[in-house]
């Protein structure tokens, strides 16, 4: 017997290093969703809440991409990244 899929909104607290579209992976064969998506990327290295929809959810998603936002961000002077 396969597993049921889960549908609706799913908010993630993604850590720094893994893309958006890798969490959305993730969770789609941990659900066995066929749709999954996300409502907005988020840096590679950022960290913060993605939200996702699976299933018929997916459909909401674009409804969210309007709504205000807010970043916080921590920087380092004299500090040199690639």
């Amino acid at each position: 017997m396969r597993p049921r899929s889960v549908e609706g909104l799913l908010l993630i607290d993604k850590p720094s290093g893994i893309t958006s579209h890798d969490v959305v992976a993730i969770v789609r064969r941990a659900t066995h969703a066929k749709k999954v998506g996300h409502a907005g990327t988020l840096d590679p290295m950022a960290t913060g809440l993605l939200v996702l929809g699976s299933g018929r959810a997916t459909r909401l998603l674009r409804f969210l991409g309007d709504l205000p936002k807010t970043y916080e961000g921590t920087f380092r002077l004299g500090v040199e990244t690639t």
